[in-house]
């Protein structure tokens, strides 16, 4: 099968990419490397540079491939909330671009990588697809914006649309060196370098977090699916079972043999308190099933992290 992963350079993205290449898939990348990495693109995908709003690199890309996977967006809420506008033109005209494209060129069907920010915490916990969306930040924004976008042109022009609300993705290849890194690898760093972990309020909001592989097998799923259970509709993605900042200190520091000393500070702006996923209905209209528990990919993520230090001072030496 001839499939394009827009964002592919990225972190959810390359493991979804590394997963389709073993299936001996067609694969095409598309990422403008603005936050991905070129050496995480499988060496057997095709890779294009380019930016996901331009609709030539766009049409390049997706020439006759089946299936898209749609990663690439401007993901952090803190900097949609810094960059509002860049925000908007990366992840609404980005996504638009695709969509017109994929009509255009006769793709099947599209995947788009949706957020479960959408909620803003309002909804009773566990959240299912049924309650309301309450943005609270720009990014959220513009993930309920794309995910109206990919119902309408499945509605009005055919193209089978899932979109997924992952919950809190955490796992291999996600860095901790960047201005907007998630709080799974910036805890991992901070408590292998002995710094104290920086926490924003009193550290006791929950997340539903899912480990990366889950996130690729709910990806896979949703391009398998019947287009009558699964075309113009959204479905959470999580690893099922809620978990407290202070949970994950006590358990990281388990794993690495540290006693935490948390730094905490204000609450930050956009931030909910608790997130929860009702899975419903992905298990029962995609087949989806997390397989793997928190600890479990709590120890993966840090043997990666520990993997890649030795690497770079390999490097160094």
């Amino acid at each position: 099968m001839k499939v394009l992963v827009t964002g592919g350079a990225g972190f959810i993205g390359s493991n979804l990419v590394d997963r389709l290449v073993t299936q001996d898939d067609d694969v095409t990348v598309l990422d403008d490397l603005s936050t991905g990495f070129r050496e995480h693109v499988h060496a057997s995908a095709r890779f294009v540079e380019g930016d996901v709003g331009d609709a030539e690199a766009v049409s390049e890309a997706i020439a006759d491939v089946e299936i898209v996977f749609h990663h690439a967006a401007h993901r952090a809420v803190a900097r949609s909330i810094d960059e509002p506008l860049s925000t908007d033109t990366a992840n609404v005209h980005g996504t638009l671009t695709l969509l017109k494209a994929s009509v255009d060129r006769g793709v099947r069907r599209l995947v788009y990588a949706s957020s479960s920010s959408v909620y803003g915490g309002i909804a009773p916990v566990p959240t299912s697809e049924a309650s309301p969306p309450f943005p609270r930040s720009p990014y959220a924004v513009t993930k309920v914006v794309s995910e109206q976008y990919c119902r309408v042109f499945a509605e009005l022009f055919g193209l089978e649309t899932v979109s997924l609300r992952p919950f809190n993705v955490y796992g291999p290849r996600q860095r901790p060196d960047s201005a907007y890194a998630a709080v799974v690898p910036l805890f991992i760093d901070a408590l292998t370098a002995g710094r104290p972990p920086t926490v924003h309020g009193d550290g006791k909001q929950s997340r539903d977090f899912t480990f990366i592989s889950d996130v690729v097998d709910a990806n896979l799923a949703a391009a398998r699916a019947p287009a009558s259970v699964c075309a113009g509709n959204t479905f959470n993605i999580a690893g099922g079972v809620s978990h407290s900042l202070l949970d994950l200190l006590e358990i990281l520091g388990r794993i690495l043999g540290v006693e935490p000393e948390p730094d905490f500070v204000a609450h930050r702006a956009g931030d909910i308190r608790h997130s929860g996923a009702d899975l419903t209905a992905a298990r029962r209209d995609l087949g989806y099933e997390p397989c793997v528990t928190y600890e479990e990919g709590l120890v993966r993520t840090v043997a990666w992290t520990r993997q890649r230090a030795s690497a770079l001072r390999n490097d160094r030496s």
